[in-house]
């Protein structure tokens, strides 16, 4: 089975199987010498650093916007679910909004810490006036911020 790790595998003492895949990206969020540790033995034993493709960075862009998650995922965010995408893996995070995206796209998640997460869709509600809009921002009928909000 191959797994895409998310920086979140790195910081924890999951093990890890053969065949796993992580990005560049995350390989920059490790801060911390355990972490920095934990990554150097993991490529020892196999694990591959690899940029996802930019026609799945283009897919998991447009399942965010569906989901109501594009404005939370960070750019790491983004690259993982494009690689996971790209070679049909399973997604390890801890994070809810990547597990909602990666539902979305038919990829398969596995939490290391956290229960898992199920498929939400956000709705974007005004603050002031309670419309509803399709997106966040400012609400063109009374000025108030829109805010994200559970469906």
């Amino acid at each position: 089975m191959t797994l895409v790790l998310d920086a979140s595998v790195f910081f924890s003492e999951m093990p890890v199987e053969e065949g796993a895949y992580t990005t560049p990206s995350v390989v920059g969020e490790l801060a911390d010498l355990h972490a920095k540790c934990r990554f150097e033995a993991l490529a020892a034993a196999g694990l591959s650093v690899r940029e996802p493709r930019e026609e799945d960075l283009a897919r998991v862009e447009a399942a965010a916007v569906r989901t109501g998650d594009a404005g939370v995922l960070s750019a790491t965010d983004r690259d993982i679910l494009a690689l996971a995408l790209e070679l049909s893996a399973v997604l390890v995070t801890d994070d809810f909004a990547v597990q909602n995206v990666a539902h979305r796209l038919g990829v398969e998640t596995r939490s290391i810490r956290q229960r898992p997460a199920r498929a939400i869709r956000w709705r974007y509600r005004c603050s002031g006036c309670g419309r509803y809009w399709r997106e966040p921002g400012e609400c063109r009928v009374c000025g108030a911020p829109i805010k994200r909000k559970f469906k």
